[in-house]
């Protein structure tokens, strides 16, 4: 599987005229498509899901809470409107009781089959008998119950906030703090294989173990705020889920009159119902982690779900975790310590609880809507999977459309539909025929820029086995576009840049650092040490460059050809072909002084075949070449006056300077004071000179670094 992927990555580096290979096969490529009756794993395989039946729709928002009796009645609350619902094993649903309260949290049973409901936000504890007759049976003076559970003799141990205490009630109805934790509130508990109970809290995240004495030990500090569920497995090892950052506590809004719980901190706990109308959108700081506790004591983190509200915990009838969360409504199953499952994604918001019946089906309650949902026995006959949309970049033909998997007796059809909108819609092209065969055949669909492709799983009839997909593969061609040129730039004279094969040496007296092309070129009267863009370029008298940027809808690789021709000329003359720099240096010594352009041409001939190569020209703006120095006329001397004349024929004079007796020279101004014409006259006066023969020499520099030099002895 990650070879396919390290491959795709490769086939996005391919040019246009090579073929490339779209491949899915990780959890996040088939997690951006639309699932229909699949399981995703984690290492990206899809599966066919489990078989998911709809028993009950409550009618309420929300359900919280599940619980099962002997002969197989289940029983689920939760609001608003406190009604308590019972589901017979036939799958009928009815109203079994109501209470003057908002909602019902915890639901339980005894041994008996009484059931018991806990209402908020008055805490209360009211036993239903079998033809819905209630009574309060406890009363904790706590605002909230959170989860009941009995042990084997029919003591029920109540979860409580915002005191954060466990009571123990006897089956006659007396009760008292078993268990009171420096927590705001108890919000989950189990009892291990030890007969221990497991208490989760918030707002410190702690997974407690109490003793039947009532004495507890901290087990694991949980880096989320608020153990939400527990489970323990066939080895007593401890499975808890907790949600929320301890540094950005979760506020969730409640319903319209509905005091929430306040934790110690001031926050509000999660696991108040949000209000139907804000849930969709809900994000928790944080996140969920799922940690498991060893018998030995020893932590590990077993899963996490960056945008998941984990708010139920079970094991199936394999002994696997499994976790129902919010706000996509999936339930995960937990397979090994680096694999798992998206088993399920119900079209609702959250799973709220979770529940292994006595037939080892899992039962489901949700909330945004209220339901109950049966998971298994089974799997569904048939799943399907829309991959997202593929944007070729550009024009393209569709190839063979291919599968990885395996059929265990089933089947898996491909097919495709190609548009030139980014989201198929009605405009797209229909669903080609389907391709029955894995090693897939070439998918007739039209050319286009957009390719989605869909996959459906069937199983044979009476095969328990379902087809696996593991990876889907579709090959396309893009049509060639012409490259571009978007700037050409010309470089300042007697600057070259670095051969590609021979970098410059490092002591090179002089160099000059480029900005980035596009911006004003440097002049070279700018500091030419001064930091930049690479490539930096030597002084090299005579040289002259050019740089140009290019590119290629395609991703082609392209190759130049750059030519020269004076503004008085008719013919191009090559300066260098197949050049695979944006650059180019050339000796500008071998032209007459004058006006020039460059022009280049760019191809994506290293990528295509000669029939499907293109290629683009642009032309640069004139520039000059002058390799003349200038002219010193007219030096004389009137006593210790000196005076020259200095002219160019192409460029502006932009220095002179003078040396006496061979020692330093000195920057003289023209008389104007400006350096600002190709024709300058200069005059200075030398200072007191000692008798005897004395000389003078003058020199003047222009725009193009041409220096011409003149002497005059004084006597």
């Amino acid at each position: 599987m990650k070879i396919i992927a390290i491959a795709l990555g490769a086939a996005f580096l391919l040019a246009a005229g090579e073929t490339r290979t779209w491949t899915q096969s990780t959890h996040q490529d088939f997690e951006k498509g639309t699932l229909h009756n699949l399981s995703i794993r984690s290492d990206g395989r899809l599966s066919l899901a489990p078989k998911t039946t709809e028993l009950f729709d409550s009618s309420t928002a929300y359900l919280w809470s599940l619980a099962q009796d002997s002969h197989g009645n289940l029983y689920t609350a939760g609001g608003p409107g406190a009604k308590l619902f019972r589901i017979s094993p036939a799958g009928k649903g009815e109203k079994l009781a109501d209470f003057d309260a908002l909602e019902i949290h915890a639901v339980a049973v005894d041994s008996k089959d009484r059931v018991y409901a806990a209402t908020a936000p008055d805490g209360k504890i009211y036993r239903v008998s079998q033809n819905g007759k209630t009574e309060e049976f406890y009363d904790p003076k706590q605002k909230y119950v959170w989860s009941m559970i009995f042990d084997s003799s029919d003591n029920l141990y109540i979860a409580t906030g915002d005191q954060g205490e466990v009571h123990r009630v006897t089956p006659d109805g007396k009760g008292s703090v078993f268990f009171k934790s420096d927590e705001t509130h108890a919000r989950s508990i189990a009892f291990d294989r030890q007969g221990n109970l497991i208490v989760g809290t918030e707002p410190g995240g702690l997974v407690i173990r109490v003793s039947s004495k009532g004495e507890g030990f901290v087990l694991y500090q949980m880096p989320k705020r608020e153990v939400t569920a527990l489970a323990v497995g066939p080895s007593n090892e401890i499975y808890a889920a907790a949600v929320g950052s301890k540094t950005a506590p979760v506020v969730i809004p409640p319903l319209p009159g509905t005091a929430r719980p306040v934790g110690a901190s001031g926050t509000i706990a999660l696991p108040a119902a949000p209000a139907p109308a804000t849930t969709a959108g809900l994000t928790i700081p944080g996140g969920s982690d799922v940690y498991r506790i060893s018998a030995q004591g020893r932590p590990e983190k077993l899963w996490t779900g960056a945008l998941d509200v984990v708010y139920a915990l079970a094991l199936d009838s394999g002994g696997h975790l499994l976790i129902g969360s919010g706000n996509k409504g999936n339930l995960y199953r937990v397979e090994s310590r680096t694999l798992y499952s998206t088993l399920v994604t119900f079209p609702l918001a959250q799973v709220t609880a979770l529940l292994v019946g006595k037939d080892n089906s899992i039962y489901a309650a949700t909330g945004n809507v209220g339901k109950v949902l049966r998971v298994g026995p089974g799997l569904e006959h048939e799943g399907s999977v829309e991959s997202d949309v593929l944007d070729s970049d550009g024009f393209s033909a569709w190839g063979r459309l291919s599968a990885e998997g395996d059929l265990h007796g089933g089947s898996v059809a491909l097919s495709a539909r190609s548009g030139n909108l980014d989201r198929p819609q009605q405009n797209w092209s229909a669903w080609s025929k389907p391709i029955t065969k894995l090693e897939g055949e070439t998918v007739a669909v039209p050319p286009a820029r957009f390719l989605q492709w869909r996959a459906v799983l069937t199983a044979s009839n009476g095969n328990t086995a379902s087809p696996t997909l593991d990876g889907v593969d579709a090959a396309y061609l893009t049509q060639n576009v012409t490259p571009t040129i978007d700037d050409i730039e010309i470089t300042p004279a007697n600057y070259k840049f670095p051969d590609p094969f021979a970098p410059l040496s490092p002591s090179s007296p002089a160099t000059l650092t480029l900005p980035a092309i596009g911006t004003s070129t440097p002049s070279l009267r700018i500091n030419l040490s001064a930091g930049g863009i690479t490539p930096t370029m030597q002084y090299f008298k005579g040289a002259q460059g050019v740089r140009w940027s290019a590119s290629d809808e395609n991703g082609d690789a392209l190759i130049y050809k750059v030519e020269i021709r004076g503004e008085k000329e008719q013919t191009w003359k090559v300066l260098r072909e197949k050049v695979r720099e944006k650059y180019l240096s050339f000796d500008s010594q071998a032209f007459p002084d004058g006006d020039y352009r460059i022009r280049i041409t760019a191809s994506d001939s290293p990528s295509n075949t000669p029939e499907n190569a293109l290629s683009t020209q642009e032309e640069s703006d004139p520039f000059t070449i002058d390799n003349t120095p200038p002219r010193i006329t007219k030096l004389s001397a009137k006593g210790r006056t000196i005076e020259w004349h200095a002219a160019d024929d192409i460029s502006t004079i932009i220095k002179a300077e003078y040396s006496l007796d061979g020692g330093d020279w000195i920057v003289v101004d023209p008389v104007t004071k400006l350096s600002d014409s190709r024709a300058l006259d200069y005059s200075l006066t030398l200072g007191t000179l000692t008798p005897g023969e004395h000389t003078i020499a003058v020199r003047s520099t222009d725009d193009f670094d041409n220096t011409a030099v003149e002497k005059l002895i004084l006597r």
